[in-house]
């Protein structure tokens, strides 16, 4: 995600956020840049790419100033280009800012900003909010940021100059992290704490809804409201690294734990639910196109063919188009059947994958139009598709793939209801309870990591077992598949994922008190079916896990370890179901020893064959 600093004190503040910015390196960017304000007005320099293009592009320029602020950005709305990079500024150049998060009603105040004659230089979200200060500055800017939080739906954390205010920096926090520090030399803001831990312990951390103006000898902080707060700096005694985990002793912790926010950020600005439709910016090919699909094609590896699985339920039971999933290793070495009827739907965490990279090529060369689900935007993958959506899960640095999975999905939901809708076989009432639906599944991820203590009862019995079964079915035999993967990578047991219906052809074989079966099992269509699948597990005296709906009372006398997650509608399950699998995963890993963000042999991207 993006990386706030900003500074104002008696040193020249940006040799201070230029080295903040460098401490935020490892949250992922693709552009960055850097504004001073000085006696003269605001010095700005700004570059795509990595930091090394800023610094170099700085060295002898009059960045003279002792106020500044600086950012890192993780694309959302526009490509990573000088434009697009932050500070973005007002019309008159009078004001400069920074932000993280989304601003899910930015399309609208960008038009009437525009009918009110103001003019805008990028594609961004962000840039609306400099020109709604300008709008609402009339000398004061405490009452020109309260006027422009008021107007704002999403989620952000927003660093402010005013060019005629050279004695404060202001910082507001919405749904997403800022944390202000005191030291002798002055005042520090940052999105994260290792930004600015090697110049001070003492911090002030935001809470939703507050605005805080710092000036080289401390601080005021106020609600929206406009009630002053009253908050002392907070000692801490992080290392760089522990703070950079914020807390968590892993990365892949941290990284389940950020699912509800990463979905979040997945949905947000895309579901209308007043008229049933999905949003996507920029659209994602035209509805005559869509209109003239008869088959969807996904190609995807790894953790995100589990995705693509869902997805293609998704597209036959929302849109009614035949679906099928290939890996992409295999896709384009089978002669695949193409033409411009035929959709290819890539997805890519990363956007390198080779040889979902291949297999695009490959649908490009049979003529058959394309589209690439990934979270990096300007990748190789969305490049060489005819259109792209971006999850906005934001930078994953575990190597195994958990909140990137989950807003893959949420991705894949979306897709499937503005197909649908397109085509006419969803209703705009359906259309709405769906959203509505998708919309609180958040909140439930949330439910499912507050409540995953039982999680480690299972930790304690089976950290030392060599094998695993997991078994689901239909929305969730690609959590069956996923739990495994997430076993496997981590942990080094061999684990297995099955279609529970399977297990009787095969698998059943391997069943005895030595091998135990994850069972998903929520309260779903397939719910009989699956107790059935549980009933020849126990009759084998095989030992099961069982991953089951809040207050169903049937199910742990079924098994002998229960799991649960909230009720929810059957196709958003999947989103839940993983959630104590991936934490299963980590917690046996971390009971074996295992590098949990690290695991041997393998790599975050896969760029070869």
């Amino acid at each position: 995600m993006c990386g706030i600093v900003g500074y104002i004190g008696k040193r020249k503040a940006a040799p201070v956020v230029l080295t903040g910015l460098r401490r935020l390196e490892y949250r992922g960017y693709d552009s960055s840049g850097v504004v001073t304000l000085d006696p003269t007005g605001f010095r700005c320099e700004k570059m795509a790419g990595n930091l090394d293009a800023l610094f170099s592009a700085v060295k002898g320029t009059r960045l003279d100033g002792t106020v500044g602020i600086g950012h890192t950005r993780w694309a959302t709305h526009g490509p990573p280009t000088r434009e697009n990079a932050h500070p973005h500024f007002s019309c008159d150049d009078a004001i400069a800012i920074v932000h993280n998060g989304i601003i899910e009603n930015f399309e609208e105040l960008r038009a009437s900003l525009q009918d009110g004659g103001h003019r805008f230089r990028s594609e961004t979200d962000t840039e609306v909010i400099a020109h709604l200060l300008e709008k609402h500055y009339h000398g004061d800017p405490f009452a020109a940021i309260r006027a422009t939080v008021a107007q704002l739906v999403g989620s952000f954390a927003l660093a402010i100059l005013f060019r005629r205010h050279p004695d404060s920096l202001y910082g507001v926090r919405q749904n997403s992290p800022l944390v202000a520090g005191m030291s002798t030399t002055g005042a520090l803001l940052a999105s994260d704490a290792p930004a600015i831990l090697p110049l001070t312990r003492n911090l002030v951390f935001l809470e939703e809804g507050e605005i805080i103006a710092l000036t080289p000898s401390g601080f005021q902080l106020f609600g929206f409201d406009g009630r002053r707060r009253a908050r002392r700096p907070k000692r801490v005694s992080w290392t760089f690294e522990s703070a950079c985990k914020e807390g968590f002793p892993h990365f892949m912790l941290k990284e389940i734990h950020e699912q509800p926010t990463s979905i979040r950020r997945t949905i947000a600005g895309r579901l209308d639910l007043r008229s049933g439709s999905v949003k996507f910016n920029p659209p994602v090919l035209s509805a005559q196109a869509l209109r003239g699909i008869q088959r969807v094609s996904f190609v995807a590896c790894g953790t995100a063919a589990h995705a693509a699985l869902v997805g293609k339920y998704y597209v036959e039971e929302i849109a009614k188009v035949p679906a099928a999933v290939f890996l992409a290793s295999e896709f384009r070495y089978m002669n695949p059947v193409l033409d411009s009827r035929s959709l290819v739907v890539a997805v890519s965490q990363s956007g390198e994958t080779a040889d979902t990279l291949a297999a695009v090529r490959e649908a490009n060369r049979c003529g058959a139009p394309t589209i690439a689900v990934s979270n990096v935007i300007g990748s190789s993958v969305p490049r060489e598709c005819a259109a792209a959506i971006y999850t906005h899960a934001g930078p994953e640095i575990g190597v195994a793939a958990t909140k990137t999975y989950t807003a893959q999905i949420a991705v894949l939901a979306l897709f499937a209801i503005h197909l649908g809708r397109v085509r006419g076989t969803l209703g705009a009432a359906e259309a709405r309870e769906l959203l509505d639906d998708l919309a609180k599944v958040p909140a439930k991820v949330e439910q499912v990591l507050k409540g995953a203590d039982r999680i480690m009862q299972c930790v304690e019995r089976f950290k030392n077992v060599y094998n695993f079964m997991y078994v689901g079915r239909k929305y969730n035999y690609p959590t069956a598949l996923e739990g495994a993967l997430k076993l496997k990578e981590i942990s080094y047991i061999h684990a297995e994922g099955y279609a529970a219906g399977e297990m009787k052809h095969g698998p059943l074989a391997l069943v005895d008190s030595s091998f135990p079966t994850v069972a998903i099992a929520v309260q779903d269509s397939v719910y009989a079916k699956m107790r059935s699948n549980i009933q020849e597990i126990r009759a084998r005296k095989g030992v099961i896990i069982g991953i089951a709906t809040e207050n169903d009372a049937q199910m742990p006398t079924a098994v002998d370890y229960t799991i649960f997650v909230p009720e929810c509608r059957e196709l958003f399950y999947p989103m839940l179901t993983i959630v104590p699998l991936q934490l299963l995963a980590y917690h046996i890993a971390v009971k074996r020893g295992c590098s949990v963000d690290q695991p041997r042999n393998l790599a975050k991207s896969v760029t070869v064959e």
